[in-house]
């Protein structure tokens, strides 16, 4: 089979039945035309699937290295990952009996840890800081509440309904990778800032759109641009660290449950992890914190 059309059938499988973001599909996307495009300007003729072969992708890792030497290992291991899971949907279908990608050496990274505001940030976020006033500011509010009170995903926030919102159980029903469906406790006074924001979105919309929460003042559903700018804005406010965007909430979620004592299992299953090993990267933050802590305030530290 020749690789565009096996390329073609993952990308409609990762759309229809999978239920990847838009942003996920092109980076998939690219990484499968990338590739395609060296093999062909290389070997001059078609990849065929089984033909293909670990040192093809060597090849492909080589020349990118070659021709943009700045290239951060994050993202050649970005496109391996991508070809991996596109031999890994081949070989389920039986186009291919072995997943080439394997046999290549993993790419060491230095561990990043995620970045997180300080609790006193968070709490002049969403109790001291003054947001614009009307629809906006309004809209603007519940975004960064909602993030950084559920720690949801940018994406996730963007899909909310109204009827999303189980007001008598005080639960928020978010549909997360892979389809995959989770509920998420609401405070108080969250719920309180939902009720409000729906009541006013009828009363000062023109035409108010019933099945999006968040909306813009024109009554059209938000955008990833939208909320990034939102949250960018109100974090360098409260922080002067670089990284400013809507996961930094997501992290610090996270990294204050478990600074206060949450189980880490309870933790995995509030930001919709597939397995723990992703949630356990914020212990190594929590422990980072103790070692600084010790350093500076133990004698011997």
């Amino acid at each position: 089979m020749h690789f565009t059309e096996a390329s073609n059938r993952f990308l409609h499988f990762l759309r229809f039945e999978k239920r990847y973001s838009e942003h996920t599909l092109d980076t998939y996307q690219r990484c499968l035309l990338q590739f395609e495009a060296f093999y062909q300007s290389t070997y001059g003729e078609e990849a065929q699937l089984t033909q293909l072969n670990h040192h093809h992708f060597r090849s492909w890792l080589a020349a990118i290295i070659q021709q943009h030497p700045k290239t951060k290992p994050t993202t050649l291991r970005l496109k391996t990952a991508a070809l991996s899971s596109f031999f890994h949907f081949a070989q389920q279908q039986g186009f291919v009996d072995k997943n080439p990608l394997q046999l290549l050496h993993s790419l060491r990274l230095p561990k990043r840890l995620p970045v997180a505001i300080e609790q006193a940030q968070a709490e002049k976020l969403i109790q001291d800081l003054a947001f614009d006033k009307g629809f906006r500011g309004s809209t603007d509010r519940l975004i960064c509440e909602l993030l950084y009170s559920t720690g949801m995903r940018r994406q996730e926030l963007l899909n909310l309904r109204e009827t999303d919102i189980a007001w008598g159980q005080k639960l928020l029903r978010v549909l997360g990778k892979g389809n995959k469906e989770r509920m998420l406790p609401l405070g108080t006074a969250l719920l309180d800032l939902l009720r409000d924001y729906i009541a006013e979105k009828k009363r000062v919309l023109a035409r108010p759109n019933r099945e999006f929460l968040l909306v813009l003042e024109n009554g059209k559903p938000l955008y990833a641009s939208y909320v990034y700018r939102v949250v960018h804005h109100y974090l360098s406010l409260v922080s002067s660290q670089e990284k400013r965007s809507p996961h930094v909430l997501r992290h610090s979620f996270a990294t204050h449950l478990l600074a206060n004592g949450a189980n880490i299992q309870a933790i995995k299953d509030l930001l919709g992890h597939s397995s723990l090993a992703a949630t356990q990267i914020y212990t190594h933050n929590d422990v980072a914190r103790l070692k600084e802590i010790h350093k500076s305030a133990h004698p011997r530290g």
